[in-house]
């Protein structure tokens, strides 16, 4: 399952999840939105893989990223939309 790793004080992550949205995609289905605010396990998660504590965040099996129109231009070739 395809996770992102969001802060809701963040508009690039505010960005990546209206993108998503418009692309049609459903959380829960076809990924997962992780609460990663400061100090809560998803972002120790997003600094232990990617070694930055920075926002938003992809995981989808091996691949990750951080740069949010990286991770819509992910979604959008995955997903293919």
């Amino acid at each position: 399952m395809t996770e992102i790793y969001v802060s809701l004080t963040c508009p690039f992550c505010m960005k990546v999840m209206r993108a998503a949205e418009e692309m049609g995609l459903t959380e829960g289905k076809d990924y997962v939105i992780v609460d990663a605010a400061p100090g809560t396990p998803g972002r120790k998660k997003v600094v232990d893989t990617g070694g930055k504590s920075m926002v938003p965040f992809l995981m989808d099996g091996e691949h990750w990223m951080y740069e949010s129109d990286d991770i819509i231009g992910y979604l959008r070739s995955k997903f293919d939309a």
